[in-house]
């Protein structure tokens, strides 16, 4: 029964990556627009290029942002669910969770962007809250920048966070349930603060939690390609720039040189996570 998946897996997905990445190494002849099968690594050194590291940057530091806004929104919500919630609040949760999953990926980003822009829901609480001058001067910051939310890193950032939200509630979630209560209680019993228990006990028996969904938002905005190309500013992504450099201009050496540094960073992100205990709580 494993034979027709596995099949799928090594032979369609691997063989057609690894098919990408041995083409790494080869050089794409600017004149003939065509790769020629000649030993080369100057496509990795490209990627030094101060244009070509600042996509890898840029891509990295996103990763790790929306990484650590999903977990600061998530652990709170997780931590509810797990103590606090009735069985229909946590029912409640779970469909409020898992709910935005069950809708076409396109159509959230598409949706974000109408809720972006100057006319839309979010403009409209702003301008409500008369915070107009606050945001105005939010997106004067060169790291966000942008006139608007729609066109800014901030609005980029905000479609991340929301899309892949669920992806790190989930396993908290189920990280915070397998911490025994009793715990909890004995540390309160022995005069510990709330928030002394929470970072001497709750905290290091729910971090793997963390880390497994830190998994799934770090590698999934590293390779996204869809959101920076709908939201944000002009800036490509590692995702955009692989599309980029295969479809539109044919240098599919380069588009392959780009492809191995998610792979490697997530190798890294993986072995990482693996000290860390993150598996256990997927």
């Amino acid at each position: 029964m494993l034979t027709p998946p596995l099949l799928w897996f090594g032979v369609v997905y691997l063989g057609s990556l690894l098919t990408l990445l041995s083409q790494s190494v080869f050089v794409f002849d600017d004149m003939s627009m065509s790769v020629v099968a000649e030993f080369t690594t100057d496509n990795f050194a490209n990627l030094l290029v101060p244009a070509n590291l600042d996509i890898v940057l840029r891509t990295l530091g996103m990763a790790v942002a929306v990484t650590l806004a999903t977990a600061l929104i998530g652990f709170p919500m997780a931590w509810y669910m797990a103590h606090h919630a009735s069985p229909a609040e946590k029912g409640f949760f779970y469909v409020g969770v898992m709910l935005p999953m069950w809708a076409s990926y396109i159509v959230k980003a598409y949706a974000w962007t109408v809720l972006l822009a100057q006319g839309g829901v979010i403009y409209w609480v702003i301008n409500a809250l008369g915070l107009q001058g606050v945001l105005q001067a939010v997106l004067a910051i060169p790291v966000i920048g942008g006139d608007t939310l729609a066109t800014s890193n901030l609005g980029r950032f905000l479609v991340f966070t929301y899309i892949w939200l669920p992806f790190m509630v989930l396993p908290i979630q189920a990280a915070i349930e397998r911490v025994p209560a009793n715990l909890l209680l004995a540390s309160g019993d022995l005069g510990a603060r709330p928030f002394q228990t929470f970072r001497n006990v709750l905290w290091p028996l729910a971090f793997p939690g963390v880390v497994a969904g830190s998994i799934f938002t770090f590698s999934l905005t590293l390779g996204d390609y869809i959101i920076p190309q709908l939201v944000g500013p002009s800036g490509l992504y590692i995702g955009n720039m692989v599309y980029t450099m295969q479809g539109t201009i044919g240098n599919i050496p380069m588009a392959a040189a780009f492809t191995c540094v998610p792979i490697v960073l997530i190798t890294i992100y993986l072995a990482m996570a693996r000290r860390l205990g993150a598996f256990n709580a997927l």
